[in-house]
């Protein structure tokens, strides 16, 4: 997928220099320079600039070759002066503070990207152009699984009359909001209001998305004849009120060849639209996004501010904001201790300073470097829209002659024709570093202040327009400035991180940082400490080793102790195990397996406990027998055995020491020792205190022979060390009078999990202690609960459905301990792009549940590839090209396939298109296994679960 940004010329022209993004593909250019050429032109000349730097490929097939994003941010940016010369697209955005994984130092470009790049990964082949604008931010609240197959589909968003009037407006039959009867661009309210007896309509929300086809007749609009512009450039045309009004079943102005393209509308069901067009919408906008969660639960922080539209970054502040102030953004600047702020302020590019000044409420300052060593003062009021002749506009809140006439400036004498664009007047001063001085910038800030000599200086000085400043400005030094208030801040969030949004942003981002710059490092008070905020902070250390090229283990090992503090609370861990069997009796319990649908990962701590888990899974037997069992009988002698029938190996533990050994994880008894210590045979977790284990059988009144029978290969991904931990505590609980139920047994195996530092989540057990089809879910926070819903199996059991559905076992494997170890570590560190595939795959459980109830087989289907996909994304190593070879020999039969288990796992869950297309799969596999272990596994529901019984 490429990026292709349309920025001003000066920003285009440093793009790459700059290292503004992580993204190291982004195309970006300026239109034209003095040629106005629209965005339809703009869009076509980006296109056309990217396409001669593509290498023998015809047009056509540079259209279909990849997908292509197109953002527009290259206007003059008039009325929001303050990001004018880098571009709207990279304003600084402050960190939501309901979020997890946003980095300190993202811009609008990196909150747009995640939902644009979503809906072209779910766009048909045909469709691979998406177009955007540049100054608004969409939170969807929605999951995409496809989009509509028309030549143009356009993103709209249910909004009010009076918003909607400001932009492009769809409007659709009441019965049919997906289809677009006909777009008017920025209606009156009152003609919204005469439409609506007859039609819905929704706010162009700034998302097309065009087909190859669609594209073309565009580039044809501009002037393209196939390879090149006729006259060179393209020729003026605006995608909206030309092209766009020309879309629908009743366009607006018709076009035939336009008009000929089928077009569809996307509703964003709960779309958010924030637009950062105007000065005043930076602040507001920001207030908006900040506050559309409510729910403290979601908030890490505590701070209150003294008012919701205060945002500082990028910024050494050395004054206190209070409830007074209001309506104020701090970027890139230092605000000494002497300033004196109002409300409704803007202040960028301030360099450090001792100033003593007052900033008169209403009033913005933009300081830009130019040059080696000068800077360009900007002041303008937050309500100036630098639109007009200077004869005619406003500035700085009062006639722009007005102002002159105030400070005795007679604008023949400074080179100003009153007759044009306030945009090109030479205004804002440049000034070296001496003449940068308090008692200038007051002169020019207030209005009342005269002073004959700073008159003169602006006078005769050297003056910029607000063109030249996009033009001109010293983007590297603006930049660097910025880089450095911003990691100067970063010590101080720590620090103060109670009250910051520290240890919620982008803490491995930081990593790098702190090793880079050798920054002091976080620490944290010694009282009142989350054992979560612990983890984090230990895990930030161990990566900030890591980038020194230092060993992180031992730092690494207290963040997942301090995770296994947390967990631990949720249970009471002193119990008193007694017999609770005759001498001829055997417990025995066994357990299914569990097949993972959807949502797995979400429900795998520290994700859990922050955003809650929402997970789809499937118990079934194997070969006609549930494959996890466990026999537990007494034995004459004092002392515990514990047998592996399937692995042949034997162990008695004769003292305590024996049973604590259990984080060995090499160790094929580590997980019976753990549910041993649970079951109280520890001193740590028994109510009454004895000298030794031998003394503690004595008074049990027998010893314990504990086999287990694990039918299922090592790393099958099938949820197998979770759910044998589970069967063994369910014996335990009978064999021992411990009275547990399933949702104990399920949350001590969690427990369990954390014992052994393998980590893992609680989906596995329950998926195998619970019969079934289920959907389980668990709010943030303590996971002891975790809420249970049945889902009907019919998808699953219904005759012509169950020979679609098929359980490979691939002979390949993958230990899960090493992938948990590095996706949890970059869970603990808020890394973003994790935590981001982390909720798309939550919320993929809830639309998979759907498919699952609607009985819907070819939904479910694509359901599972949609899983499959996702987890993917989060672990790209789980498909490796051993299983790619498979998938690939049978992929056209197959409507969804996904590997099971956190690990990749061994198992392969087919859901083929139809019985016969399953036999195919089934026959082909035979033929052509990828090794000698390979086979295919009868599978069934199991409606019993976790099942304990006695001989």
């Amino acid at each position: 997928m490429q990026t292709l940004l349309s920025v001003p010329e000066n920003l285009a022209s440093q793009f790459r220099a700059l290292n503004i993004s992580s993204d190291k593909d982004i195309f970006a250019l300026s239109d034209p320079t003095g040629t106005k050429i629209g965005s339809g032109g703009g869009t076509a000349w980006l296109l056309a600039k990217y396409f001669e730097i593509k290498k023998n490929l015809s047009f056509d097939e540079f259209l279909r070759n990849e997908k292509k994003l197109i953002i527009h941010a290259g206007g003059q940016s008039r009325r929001l002066p303050a990001y004018a010369p880098s571009g709207k697209i990279l304003t600084p955005i402050p960190v939501f503070r309901w979020s997890r994984g946003q980095s300190l130092f993202q811009t609008l470009l990196d909150l747009q990207k995640p939902l644009y790049e979503e809906l072209l990964s779910v766009s048909s082949g045909n469709c691979n152009t998406l177009i955007a604008s540049g100054d608004v931010l969409i939170i969807s609240g929605q999951q995409f699984q496809q989009i509509p197959e028309t030549d143009v589909v356009c993103a709209g968003i249910w909004a009010d009359p009076h918003l909607a009037s400001r932009h492009g407006v769809f409007f659709t039959p009441r019965e049919n909001p997906g289809e677009l009867k006909f777009m008017l661009q920025k209606p009156t309210h009152e003609k919204i209001e005469e439409l609506t007896s007859d039609h819905l309509f929704m706010m162009d929300a700034g998302i097309w998305m065009l087909s190859d086809k669609a594209v073309k007749v565009l580039m044809k609009k501009c002037g393209w004849n196939g390879n090149s512009f006729e006259n060179g450039l393209p020729e003026f045309y605006d995608m909206y009120s030309a092209f766009g009004s020309a879309l629908g079943a009743e366009p607006h102005q018709p076009d035939p060849a336009v008009s000929e393209l089928t077009v569809a509308l996307l509703p964003l069901e709960n779309g958010e639209f924030y637009h950062y067009g105007t000065s005043l919408e930076l602040i507001t906008s920001s207030e908006k996004i900040q506050n559309r969660i409510k729910d403290q639960r979601a908030i890490l922080h505590h701070r209150v501010k003294p008012h919701p539209t205060l945002f500082v970054q990028n910024a050494q502040t050395d004054i206190t904001l209070t409830g007074n102030n209001h309506h104020i953004w701090i970027e890139n600047s230092h605000i000494g201790s002497k300033w004196k702020l109002k409300n409704h302020h803007i202040i960028t590019g301030v360099p450090e300073n001792s100033w003593n000044i007052e900033i008169p409420a209403g009033i913005c300052l933009d300081i830009i470097p130019a040059g080696i060593d000068k800077y360009c003062i900007r002041p303008y009021a937050i309500t100036d829209s630098f639109s007009g002749t200077v004869k005619q506009a406003n500035w700085q809140e009062c006639s722009l002659i007005k102002w002159f006439s105030h400070k005795k400036i007679n604008i023949d004498e400074a080179g100003i024709n009153p007759d044009e664009d306030i945009q090109d007047c030479k205004l804002f001063p440049l000034v070296g570093k001496d003449e940068l001085t308090q008692k200038f910038v007051e002169w020019l800030l207030n209005f009342d202040a005269e002073n004959r000599d700073h008159t003169k200086f602006w006078i005769n000085c050297e003056r910029w327009s607000a063109t030249e400043i996009s033009a001109k400005a010293n983007l590297k030094r603006l930049f660097a400035q910025r880089v450095k208030f911003a990691w100067q801040s970063v010590p101080k969030l720590a620090e103060n991180y109670k009250r910051s949004v520290f240890y919620q942003s982008n803490l491995k981002e930081l990593a790098i940082g702190y090793a880079a710059k050798k920054l002091p490092l976080p620490q944290l008070s010694p009282t009142d400490i989350s054992p979560l905020i612990v983890a984090r902070q230990q895990m930030l250390l161990a990566e900030i080793e890591r980038f020194k090229g230092n060993n992180p283990s031992p730092l690494e090992s207290k963040a997942h102790q301090a995770l296994q503090k947390f967990i631990y609370t949720t249970d009471n861990h002193h119990v008193n195990p007694q017999l609770n069997v005759f001498p001829d009796q055997i417990v025995w319990a066994r357990s299914p397996a569990r097949l993972d649908l959807a949502g797995g990962w979400s429900d795998t701590p520290p994700y859990c406990i922050q955003s809650g888990g929402s997970v789809v899974n499937l118990a079934v037997n194997l070969n006609g027998q549930p494959p996890l069992q466990v026999f537990i009988r007494t034995s004459p002698e004092h002392k515990i055995t514990i047998r592996s029938i399937d692995n042949g190996v034997s162990e008695t533990i004769e003292n305590y020491n024996d049973i604590t050994g259990y984080n060995d994880v090499e160790s094929a008894f580590s997980i019976p020792r753990a549910a041993l210590c649970l079951a109280g045979f520890h001193p740590d977790y028994n109510n009454k205190q004895f000298s030794s284990l031998s003394e503690q059988l004595r008074e049990f009144g027998s010893g314990l022979e504990i086999s287990l029978l694990v039918a299922i290969p090592k790393g099958s991904g099938l949820g197998t060390s979770s759910i044998l931990a589970a069967t063994i505590l369910g014996a335990l609980s009978d064999f021992c009078k411990l009275g547990w139920n399933d949702h104990d047994i399920c949350n001590k195996a969690l427990i369990l999990e954390q014992m052994l530092t393998t980590g893992g989540g609680w989906q596995d057990q329950y998926g195998g202690v619970f019969p079934g089809l289920k959907h389980l879910s668990s709010q943030p926070g303590m996971q002891s609960k975790i809420s249970i819903d049945w889902l009907p199996d019919t998808v699953f059991s219904k005759a012509e459905f169950k020979d679609c559905w098929l359980l490979y076992y691939t002979g390949i494997t993958r230990v899960a301990k090493n992938i948990l170890a590095e996706i949890v570590c970059g869970m603990f560190l808020n890394e973003g792009s994790r935590l981001r595939i982390a909720d798309q795959i939550k919320e993929h459980a809830f639309t998979t549940r759907e498919a699952i109830q609607k009985c819907n087989l070819h939904q479910t289907g694509l359901m599972i590839r949609k899983s499959w996909e996702l987890n993917k994304n989060l672990d790209p190593g789980t498909n490796t090209p051993e299983i790619q070879s498979i998938v690939d020999q049978v992929d056209d039969d197959c409507l969804g396939l996904k590997l099971l288990g956190a690990g990749g796992g061994g198992y392969l869950l087919i859901c083929a298109k139809s019985p016969q297309a399953g036999q195919k799969i089934k026959e082909t596999l035979e033929k052509n296994p990828p090794n000698t272990r390979a086979r295919f596994v009868e599978m069934e529901i199991s409606n019993q679960g976790l099942q304990v019984s006695r001989s």
